[in-house]
């Protein structure tokens, strides 16, 4: 899917274009592409102008919230197919995204950015193959191609998490001059499609799945044992866990996770809020 080019709304941005409205002013300099750029915008009475185009003054819009124009007014970017999925506006700029409440990415104390910055440095990914196990909005990509990479192999199951990545400016688009064709996006289950991975293909592997109350099988001794079989001996691979459980139940997620990935054949260490292993 092709990503958009049309302006994004949050509250905030909207207020300030209304404020700029009511003081008289005839134009506001300000970011429409959630801080990705910035951009004057020509007011008027009965619109405003981005780039060429005219568009209506919103109504109240809440909190929380991402909007888009979809041609006749101003549309949430959100989706309810199995589960209520939305694009969620960030202090820092790129956003973060929500399923059925439960936020996905962390944006409290850092960007979604920066932190996947950080973690794709532990895999060093400059001039390597790597696989990007579940793509999300594109980060861990999007830092990769920022970094080097060789070339970068991501996997997204839900079709609404990619629909989400053609609205966001902040998620590498596949057929991006840009990107020069090292970003392979498929829309697949990495449990079943890793299968076909070569032995030994990647140098390098980022996994950031969902908890495992959704998708335990992506913390499987099976599946790692595929992970293991598809690096290279030597290549690195992040694995984030979080520390779900931990207060309430005393279980240890990236302890368990590390020792299943031992007997798969890495050897590992906890690092920032997951474990990284390399392959022996």
């Amino acid at each position: 899917m092709p990503h958009a080019t049309g302006p994004l709304l949050t509250r905030d941005t909207a207020e300030a274009l209304l404020a700029a409205r009511r003081a008289g002013l005839a134009e506001w300099t300000g970011s429409l592409d959630l801080g990705r750029g910035v951009d004057t915008v020509r007011l008027a009475d009965a619109h405003w102008s981005w780039r060429g185009h005219a568009y209506p003054w919103p109504d109240t819009l809440k909190d929380r919230t991402v909007y888009t124009f979809d041609g006749d007014d101003w549309t949430a970017v959100s989706r309810y197919g199995r589960s209520l999925i939305k694009l969620v506006p960030t202090d820092w700029g790129p956003p973060t995204f929500e399923i059925d409440g439960i936020k996905m990415l962390v944006s409290a104390r850092i960007s979604p950015i920066e932190d996947a910055r950080q973690k794709v440095a532990l895999v060093a990914p400059r001039g390597k193959v790597v696989l990007d196990t579940c793509g999300g909005l594109g980060y861990f990509a999007a830092c990769c191609l920022e970094s080097g990479v060789a070339q970068i192999r991501s996997f997204e199951k839900n079709e609404d998490v990619l629909w989400l990545r053609t609205l966001n400016p902040w998620s590498p688009d596949p057929d991006a001059p840009e990107t020069g064709g090292r970003l392979r996006l498929a829309h697949a289950d990495v449990a079943q499609a890793i299968v076909g991975i070569a032995d030994a293909s990647v140098d390098a592997v980022l996994h950031d799945p969902p908890r495992f109350g959704i998708a335990g099988e992506l913390y499987s001794q099976v599946f790692y044992g595929h992970l293991a079989r598809v690096l290279r001996r030597g290549g690195r691979l992040f694995h984030y866990t979080g520390a779900p459980n931990r207060l309430t139940s005393g279980r240890d997620v990236p302890r368990e996770v590390a020792r299943r990935l031992e007997k798969a054949g890495l050897k590992t260490e906890l690092a920032l809020d997951g474990v990284l292993a390399v392959r022996r």
